[in-house]
């Protein structure tokens, strides 16, 4: 996320609330209510998911500031504490390896046994939908594009984009986090009509989630308008690079344990 000079805000019963953290709050809100129909329909009523869910939330928020500090205190020289939690930019993919992180912490902490992911997959799904429109409306929004659908943004919007060369009147820009929303949409639907189904190993529909995020949000990267840093490469990728070698390597050890398995028992391979 970049540091704009001035944030968007929506006017809502009589209160100025800032866009972005706006449909934060209203992803956080969508993902829990997916998370309870999911908590039920797999009838787990066990109230420690209430802290493993606290700390998912606390864990990711703090994952999502700390990985940008690096780049507010580079670009603005501001080293205080409130300048890094007030002013400073918030990572998505920070936020998801907090989640992921304080899932497993908190888990540990009050002695939860079972893998959780699945509960979490569509919910994040959903929420990550809804909080990229408060991105769409407050971020810049991407690359130059000759493509019809790119878009002409007004000398307000532009105006709030710092360091952006091209972010000029008449320039027309991919809409990078449209196809993210509809890219989470799509995997949110597939999560719980396609993957669920067919997913035997407990857990492992979150890691197919995070599998096709990492692919695709790879290739976005391209046309989103991240500062580059090694190789034409993003800070984003760089990370994801190895984050997708691990969760490849994880399904074909799975795959492989499973063919083993059948030959143990005696079936040939098909």
């Amino acid at each position: 996320m970049l540091f704009p000079r001035m944030k968007p805000t929506i006017l809502l019963a009589g209160f100025t609330i800032p866009t972005h953290e706006l449909f934060v709050f209203l992803g956080a809100l969508a993902g829990a209510i997916v998370f309870g129909a999911e908590t039920r329909r797999r009838e787990l009523s066990d109230e420690r998911l209430l802290w493993i869910i606290a700390g998912t939330l606390m864990f990711g928020a703090l994952g999502a500031k700390l990985a940008t500090v690096w780049r507010y205190v580079a670009v603005s020289g501001d080293t205080s504490l409130g300048g890094m939690l007030l002013r400073g930019g918030r990572s998505i993919l920070g936020g998801l390896a907090g989640a992921y992180v304080g899932a497993h912490l908190t888990k540990r902490l009050v002695g939860y046994p079972r893998k959780t992911g699945d509960l979490f997959a569509p919910a994040v799904a959903l929420g990550m939908a809804i909080g990229r429109v408060g991105c769409f409306l407050s971020e810049q929004v991407g690359t130059p594009t000759t493509m019809p659908w790119g878009l002409r943004l007004s000398d307000e919007t532009l105006a709030r984009i710092p360091n952006c060369s091209y972010c000029v009147p008449g320039v027309a820009l991919h809409p990078s986090f449209l196809y993210e929303i509809a890219f989470h949409l799509t995997m949110f639907v597939a999560l719980l009509f396609y993957f669920r189904p067919r997913v035997t190993v407990e857990g492992d529909l979150f890691k197919i989630y995070l599998l096709a995020y990492a692919v695709f949000r790879f290739f976005v990267e391209f046309v989103r308008g991240n500062v580059v840093m090694w190789h034409g490469l993003s800070g984003s990728q760089l990370f994801l690079v190895p984050s997708t070698i691990l969760l490849v390597a994880y399904f074909l050890r799975g795959r492989a344990r499973g063919h083993d398995e059948r030959l143990h028992f005696g079936e040939t391979p098909a």
